[in-house]
């Protein structure tokens, strides 16, 4: 704890890292935490998991007094990161009892306008947080501290004139603090924009490369799930997460490992909030221990005791690909990342390996055992043939299936498409950066049930031979 102290945290804060039994801090809290206490503007370049939360919570609490408006404002690129960030500060200022609301879209936004009247700081993401100033629900000419979290995920996913608008409603006298993965230019460029004589600092890396093996495997894209399969059942590992680009082929995965025996859960920007947490809560506790995710349902969140990394689909660049493997290997631990490399990612592979840095050595196919797949017609997905909604599970082809395309796809808007612009801005942001698509519609088409058709009537022969 003396560490700790030397940095210049105050005692309530104090009280709380020994609480949560952090032994030493890290190498971003031991460079930053000083500067962010003396009020400097920071541009920090710090992975997931550096313990940067720690860093710029001095900050806040220690200048954020109970009742005086929002006097603190940090945003993230997607909902889960926020409620993650947000439990973290209550976590250290249990102590100081300062009222911090994670504000995000995907759920009601009614509660978050009622908590927002007594609000000190503020999580959130940046189209509900641009909602609520459309609105004027939530005041920012108090914020004496403004967080970046993740500038470059934000950035990447659409993210920069929302940010932009939204640090024009904040006080020009402030502080600000950015933490980034990488300082890429355009990260850069908007940091000297809105800082004020910034201070650059960097932590090496949270992963051990030492301890970390890195394997790729050439299989027929009719193996690639056998495969997957073979590993999870044979190969010793704590946490897995299992990484898909599409929504689709995250469905397709996980329906399919339950069904083959192995307890998996899956996440995407399609799932509502309420069963994007309940999800991210069972893996935490360990309940499961195998996560199907896309890159945007993953981004930013610090899980702990990931053992191995599976890339179903390979990622589109190599910056990519190291977020992704960045969540295994940590803290001295051993972790090991397969990849399991068909026909249609080896463009996608070629653009990984562009990194010479990377060292992926080619793996010896296993004797496998081929595992019978089960498909549900796309139809089904949400509608029958008629129009009738109705409950049947939600197994899909996997993308690239000789099938895939045969019948057009209607998705349901899901619980976290509401009606409100900031959620539906966000998740159609998330679903272009990752090659996701949540819904997809009848080519202007009218819905079923109506007199006319496509310009013909609904009970002609005609149109009854499309379905």
């Amino acid at each position: 704890m003396e560490k700790f102290r030397k940095l210049g945290i105050i005692e309530p804060i104090l009280k709380s890292i020994q609480d949560q039994n952090f032994e030493e801090p890290t190498e971003i809290q031991e460079k930053s935490i000083p500067l962010i206490l003396e009020g400097k503007d920071v541009i920090a370049g710090a992975a997931t998991g550096s313990g940067k939360t720690l860093a710029f919570a001095s900050g806040i609490i220690k200048n954020s007094e109970r009742g005086q408006g929002i006097q603190s404002l940090i945003l993230t690129p997607t909902r889960e990161l926020a409620e993650q960030v947000s439990n973290t500060l209550q976590r250290f200022s249990k102590n100081k009892r300062l009222e911090i609301i994670a504000v995000y879209g995907g759920v009601s936004i009614n509660p978050q306008i009622a908590h927002l009247r007594y609000a000190d700081v503020v999580v959130g993401t940046p189209g509900r947080i641009l909602d609520h100033i459309d609105r004027r629900t939530i005041n920012l000419d108090k914020v004496k501290i403004l967080v970046l979290d993740e500038a470059d995920r934000m950035l990447d996913m659409g993210f920069k004139y929302d940010v932009e608008k939204i640090i024009w409603k904040c006080p020009e006298k402030r502080q600000t603090l950015l933490f980034s993965a990488t300082i890429s230019g355009e990260v850069s460029k908007l940091a000297r924009k809105y800082t004020h004589h910034p201070i650059d600092i960097s932590a090496e890396a949270y992963v051990d490369p030492s301890k970390m093996t890195q394997i790729f495997y050439d299989v027929e894209d009719h193996l690639k799930f056998s495969l997957l399969v073979h590993f999870l059942k044979h190969e010793t590992a704590g946490l897995v997460m299992v990484f898909c680009n599409t929504q689709r082929n995250t469905d397709f995965v996980a329906n399919n490992l339950n069904a083959a025996g192995i307890d998996a859960l899956a996440i995407h920007g399609g799932y509502s909030q309420e069963k994007r947490s309940r999800t991210m809560q069972k893996f935490h506790s360990k309940h499961v221990a195998v996560l199907i995710c896309t890159d945007v349902a993953a981004r930013g969140l610090d899980i702990q005791g990931v053992s191995h990394i599976y890339n179903y689909d390979i990622p589109k660049t190599s910056d990519e690909y190291i977020h992704r493997i960045g969540r295994t290997a940590r803290a001295g631990k051993e972790g090991k990342v397969i990849n399991l490399l068909s026909r249609r990612n080896y463009d996608n592979f070629q653009k990984v390996l562009e990194d010479r840095e990377l060292n992926i050595a080619k793996g010896e196919m296993p004797k496998i055992e081929m595992v019978r797949i089960q498909f549900i017609d796309n139809r089904s997905r949400g509608f029958d043939r008629f129009g009738r909604r109705h409950e049947r599970q939600n197994w899909h082809k996997p993308e690239g299936h000789r099938s895939e395309g045969r019948y057009k796809d209607f998705h349901p808007r899901s619980d976290s498409f509401s009606h409100d612009r900031s959620t539906y801005g966000e998740e159609r942001k998330e679903q272009e950066h990752s090659g996701e698509s949540g819904e997809r519609r009848f080519s202007g088409r009218k819905r079923f049930g109506s007199r006319n058709f496509g310009g013909r009537r609904f009970g002609s022969n005609r149109s009854r031979r499309r379905f």
